[in-house]
């Protein structure tokens, strides 16, 4: 059977939780295979379409109607959900199929058995479907579980509360096993002794993919967000419990009353802050990237293209506070200059040899585009400062660095532009970082001098069976200096130097 969940059963337009629309009650039973396993599979399934908000306690209960078969893990839990009655029946049967229920014999064995017991105040009666449950009021391996969660509940049928139809039954084959579905451990490896007494510094989960709205509430959308998440470990540790990173960000996801984040870099921020509180450590990271789409026109044909950027955003927090940074990494153009010059030389030459006058050499090799060998560079920029830097601007600074920006299309002309521009502008690796670092200084003038800016870029060699790499790093302050009043500053603050000045 195939259900349109985000239509029938009222996923909220952010897509995080089911409408809350009608209570429902079910219970839950399995006598086959790994019960625990199966009542933890079916809950599962059911908060697809169920904001479930309580689950009783598992009972281990004798069978009743066929006795000759093994006894049977129950429990019971209430929700809400946008289902009608027949659709969540349906959709329960699908759970239980999928689960591996077979037809057998009436009451017989079962991997999972669900019943909606309550559906709002229904009363209702059809062929499949009989609400409040017709057994309901006599099983006790119901009324138990049901008690437990809902004692003043009423019952629809009979008006009575449920404890007291729970007290009205016997109540011997009912049996309390466990709190909850959690297995009890006997260690808690991670926090034991490790075999060598020295402190990490990152340990962590990298690669943790959401989806999540960005942006204000006009302008707001989808990324796909990549999450690097890391805590430092002292000596006495074995380790870290890796499942409260993704616990972590759960609950920054789901506890905030906001549908959207409004900056990627706040969400690393407020990441990072969780995390110290969840892994009881003195430090927490958080890296997040995501791809970053602009639209943009290539240069002379005018045509549209969707142009594809990296967003970063990282953050580090401790007990006293946090910082973060927000960048961009960006892809372009860049030709030689020491290629291009040495062909210069060789053009210089060969119209001599050709018998071309000064004069005429002059022009020629002034209005003539000349050759070099081209790079596909790639710009990592980025900022930290309490203050919100666009993202965009970054982007705008990281290609006017370049050579030339590229394009995921173009057509001749287009091409031609590209190439020529990118032959007027060349520049090594070194000039790309540099000329970040002052449009940087030149477009922020505002912002304070304990500013952390950061520079990289990596251009893939063509002729060299290798790539060449340039960073550039320090506060404002140290950069202003030697840009601005061409200082010579012994040493510019890293970023692990900046990350670690946390009031």
């Amino acid at each position: 059977m195939s259900l349109d969940l985000t239509a029938s059963a009222g996923y909220s337009s952010n897509g995080k939780s089911p409408a809350k629309t009608h209570i429902v009650y079910l219970e839950l039973g399995s006598n086959l295979g790994d019960r625990r396993a199966n009542l933890a599979a079916a809950l599962q399934r059911l908060r697809e379409v169920v904001e479930i908000s309580r689950v009783s306690s598992v009972y281990e209960t004798e069978p009743v109607g066929y006795t000759e078969q093994p006894r049977f893990f129950n429990m019971v839990c209430v929700g809400r959900t946008a289902l009608s009655a027949e659709q969540l029946l349906a959709y329960a049967k699908a759970i239980e199929t999928a689960l591996g229920r077979r037809p057998t014999v009436r009451n017989g064995p079962r991997p999972i058995d669900i019943d909606i017991l309550l559906y709002d105040n229904l009363q209702m009666q059809a062929e499949h479907l009989t609400i409040p449950h017709p057994r309901m009021a006599e099983r006790a391996f119901v009324l138990v579980p049901l008690a437990e969660i809902a004692p003043e509940l009423i019952d629809p049928n009979s008006g009575r509360r449920i404890s007291e139809l729970r007290d009205s039954v016997p109540q011997d084959g009912v049996k309390k096993l466990a709190e909850s579905l959690r297995v009890p451990l006997e260690h808690d490896i991670q926090n034991s002794k490790p075999a060598v007494h020295v402190r990490l510094g990152r340990v962590g989960v990298a690669g943790l993919q959401k989806a999540i709205l960005i942006g204000n509430d006009e302008r707001a959308q989808w990324f796909q967000i990549a999450f690097d998440l890391y805590a430092d470990l002292d000596p006495v540790r074995a380790g870290v419990h890796m499942s409260r990173f993704s616990e972590a960000l759960e609950e920054v996801l789901d506890e905030t009353s906001l549908t959207t984040w409004p900056r990627v870099e706040l969400l690393a921020e407020h990441l990072a802050r969780r995390i110290v509180e969840r892994q009881q450590v003195l430090r927490a990271e958080a890296h997040l990237r995501t791809a970053y789409p602009l639209q943009k026109w290539t240069p002379i044909s005018g045509r549209p293209t969707q142009e594809v950027y990296g967003l970063l955003a990282q953050a580090v927090a401790t007990g006293k506070g946090a910082r973060r940074l927000i960048g961009v990494e960006v892809e372009g153009m860049v030709a030689c200059p020491c290629a291009q010059d040495m062909v210069h030389s060789f053009a210089r030459v060969r119209l001599r040899e050709e018998g071309f006058p000064e004069e005429t050499i002059e022009k020629m090799l002034d209005v003539t585009p000349l050759a070099t060998h081209n790079q596909r560079g790639r710009a990592v920029l980025m900022i930290g400062s309490e203050e919100l830097i666009d993202a965009q601007e970054l982007i705008s600074i990281a290609e006017n660095a370049m050579s030339s920006e590229n394009y995921a299309l173009l057509k001749r002309p287009d091409e031609l532009y590209v190439v020529n521009k990118a032959h007027a502008n060349p520049r090594f690796v070194e000039d790309v970082v540099r000329e970040m670092l002052r449009a940087v200084v030149e477009r922020y003038e505002y912002l304070p001098p304990d500013t952390f800016v950061w520079a990289s870029q990596r251009n893939e060699e063509t002729i060299h069976k290798y790539d060449v790499v340039a960073e550039g790093w320090g506060t404002l302050a140290e950069l202003r200096a030697e840009i601005c009043e061409q200082a010579t500053v012994s040493h510019h603050t890293t970023r692990e130097e900046w990350l670690r000045r946390i009031e």
